[in-house]
């Protein structure tokens, strides 16, 4: 990666992962913290989600705090198989990371939903539909539920 993160975008991944302000209009209240115009803390995010330093800004919510039901699921593909599989797994709007790894059951993706009935139908319409069983584990309990990654001061990355 070409990247070089400016002391600017250090601050701001830094509000972003910390201190995301809850508030109808979040990206100038960050631009206002950071005593700089909005379009220009914009500019900042977009360039570092195009160098793949950002991947998403979304909330995160537990949904088991809100009635919903929550599980961890993996299954095993075939390398050539990889992306196609994935594709159909992401179409579901309950799945929120889909990662694949360097071990017997490499794809893995974590699947959230009104409750268990509905995440057994959405995994078996996943099974039919790929061709591929996927092991489910579902969440008995949490213990990570934040990464923050002090940026600090330095320009390298």
């Amino acid at each position: 990666m070409d990247y070089e993160l400016s002391v600017l975008d250090r601050k701001i991944l830094n509000l972003l992962q910390k201190d995301f302000p809850l508030s109808e209009q979040p990206f100038a209240a960050m631009a206002a913290e950071l005593n700089i115009v909005e379009e220009d803390l914009l500019k900042h995010i977009a360039d570092m989600k195009k160098a793949g330093i950002i991947r998403r800004i979304g909330a995160i919510i537990e949904s088991r705090a809100i009635g919903f039901y929550s599980t961890l699921c993996a299954c095993r593909v075939e390398n050539s198989r990889a992306d196609e599989v994935a594709a159909i797994i992401n179409r579901q709007t309950g799945v929120t990371h889909n990662y694949l790894r360097d071990q017997e059951y490499n794809l893995w993706f974590t699947l959230s939903c009104e409750n268990e009935q509905k995440a057994r139908g959405i995994i078996a319409e996943l099974e039919a539909s790929t061709g591929v069983p996927i092991l489910s584990m579902p969440t008995e309990r949490v213990y990570k539920i934040k990464v923050a990654l002090d940026m600090g001061e330095n320009n390298a990355i």
